[in-house]
């Protein structure tokens, strides 16, 4: 950037450029270049992923859903209805009450889903963050912005008194003359 934009850009954040952190600078480069900051971090975000990630994101989804809370109880009715009816029937079960092979299943499900799910949390923590970062970016440039507006207004709001003060003035030195001719 150059001297000028340095001093607009300290100007308006009242640090000098060097003392800027990254984020301020990118800010400040938007600004004086009048560029938008705005952007997709979706997209940004998304373009990135690995299928693993994808994969965890897609793990999580089911995860946490009524569907696979809804499969899972089924699946739980089943097998217990299905041990009952074989146990009533033909006096043998493939897993006997208290089910140990069921809940080695289900200690399998929880020590792969788990970790799935932490991946897929911290994916969402990431782009959590990047979205802030962003926003702050953004709220930082649109406040700038409008104490520009201000500048502006205040400085067309003083052209405007100094111009008001001048016809009037005048107005006076005409009245003046007026009351000299005419002094009845």
């Amino acid at each position: 950037m150059t001297k000028r934009k340095h001093s607009i850009a300290e100007q308006l954040i009242g640090s000098s450029y060097e003392l800027m952190d990254e984020r301020t600078k990118k800010v400040a480069r938007h600004i004086t270049e009048r560029k938008h900051i705005s952007r997709n971090t979706v997209k940004e975000f998304d373009a990135t992923t690995t299928f693993g990630q994808r994969a965890a994101d897609a793990v999580a989804r089911f995860g946490g859903s009524w569907s696979f809370i809804m499969l899972f109880a089924a699946t739980l009715i089943f097998w217990v209805v299905l041990n009952s009816y074989i146990l009533v029937n033909y006096d043998k079960t493939f897993d006997p009450y208290p089910y140990i092979l069921l809940n080695l299943f289900l200690s399998m499900l929880a020590s792969i889903q788990a970790p799935i799910i932490l991946m897929s949390q911290n994916r969402q923590g990431e782009k959590d963050r990047l979205n802030a970062e962003h926003d702050y970016e953004v709220n930082l440039k649109a406040e700038l912005e409008i104490m520009l507006l201000h500048e502006k207004i205040d400085l067309l709001r003083e052209g405007q008194w100094t111009e008001l003060i001048a016809i009037q003035k005048e107005q006076l030195r005409l009245l003046g003359s007026l009351i000299e001719k005419n002094p009845s």
